[in-house]
């Protein structure tokens, strides 16, 4: 199949084609469900006295992470289209694929976008199939393990005849994790959608988000995740992954992160290291990019990469050399930094997620008005 994809090396002369087009536009690909969230942590699920739902999925909270922050910035006037028509939208430059069971949670989620300014035509409803549903529990640091409903739910039967292939050729960003290429027929769409969206210029951008429980197997999952890390331009993934992926226990690595994990065409890999920032990967450096001076109380980390990912994807919507100035790329990650330290303040993973002002407000001024000391500590290169 890698020779249905457009070269890496072509994407800038693409995007700018695109360009008059469609300026901004991200779409994310994949599973939106309702969480349910226990008002209290340190309790199992038969001990939580109640439960909150909050709507969540992975690349719906990317989707709606990104026009949250979108709202006062530049990214108003310049976004998506009403798709069927082919006309400009006056705020929406966020779209998402995904399948929702055609019941109460699956239309309240639809809704749940259009009301956060996402555009939700690629969304479809099954009347076959219930709309996922996920309880959480929240340990007393705040961190989470997962109870999944999906036998199967409506994102697994998404087909390849529904997508919007306008819609996927007119991304600059196509964004998607590992979660819908479990089974068929969703895997074949997820990976169709690919193709179409590299095809026509798109950066891909991938955050694996694993969800080993939701897996046959942990080899079906390295397996799957890994099938295709090598279409990528952007990849995030975190220091639990890499252990995962790599076999190796030691995740500050960065050579065997070099050599397993970094591929010749990738633009950007990035690694969250929670509240201590992130660092990110090029062909020539490795760079840690220091988190929240003062830490944030944890309460939640559902969203917190989703939140993250939404930060640095709106950055790179609009300015896509963000890649070829280094400060500007490390000022776009202690943003995205940020943003999940604002989401992990309150519970649930879509209603955390934070407007531009919240993010701005943590830190008291504005990023590029940092110091450079502040933002980043160089741990080392390497020389192609």
């Amino acid at each position: 199949m890698a020779e249905d994809y457009a070269p890496c090396d072509s994407i800038n002369d693409s995007l700018n084609m695109k360009e008059g087009a469609n300026d901004l536009l991200v779409v994310c690909f994949g599973e939106m469900l309702i969480d349910f969230v226990p008002p209290v942590c340190g309790v199992s699920l038969a001990e939580a006295p109640s439960f909150k739902t909050a709507p969540g999925g992975a690349p719906a909270n990317v989707a709606v992470g990104i026009s949250r922050l979108g709202g006062s910035s530049a990214f108003i006037g310049q976004g998506a289209f009403g798709y069927g028509s082919g006309q400009r939208s006056n705020f929406d430059f966020c779209g998402i694929f995904s399948q929702l069971g055609d019941d109460d949670f699956g239309h309240m989620l639809s809704d749940i976008l259009k009301q956060n300014k996402v555009d939700n035509s690629g969304v479809r409803f099954d009347s076959t199939a219930r709309t996922a549903l996920a309880f959480i529990t929240l340990r007393d640091d705040g961190e989470r393990e997962f109870l999944f409903f999906r036998h199967p739910s409506a994102d697994m039967l998404l087909q390849e005849s529904e997508l919007d292939i306008n819609l996927l050729e007119q991304a600059r960003i196509f964004h998607y994790g590992s979660i819908s290429l479990i089974s068929e027929p969703c895997r074949s769409s997820h990976i169709a959608a690919m193709r179409i969206a590299k095809k026509s210029g798109s950066i891909l951008s991938y955050d694996p988000n694993l969800r080993l429980a939701l897996w046959p197997s942990a080899e079906a999952a390295r397996e799957g995740i890994m099938s295709i890390w090598d279409q990528a331009d952007v990849i995030k993934i975190s220091e639990e992954e890499i252990t995962f992926l790599t076999g190796c226990d030691d995740h500050t690595d960065d050579k065997v992160v070099m050599d397993k994990l970094f591929h010749p065409n990738l633009k950007l890999l990035i690694v969250t290291e929670g509240a201590e920032g992130c660092r990110y990967y090029t062909k020539v450096e490795v760079v840690f990019v220091r988190g929240r001076l003062q830490k944030v109380k944890a309460v939640d980390t559902t969203g917190a990469g989703d939140a993250f990912v939404g930060g640095i994807l709106s950055k790179l919507a609009s300015n896509l050399n963000l890649f070829e100035d280094e400060k500007l790329l490390r000022e776009a990650l202690r943003f995205a930094n940020a943003c999940g330290a604002v989401t992990v303040t309150e519970r649930g993973a879509i209603p955390a997620l934070p407007a531009k002002e919240a993010v701005l407000k943590l830190f008291g001024e504005s990023p590029s008005r940092m110091t450079s000391t502040d933002m980043n500590q160089p741990r080392c290169s390497f020389l192609c």
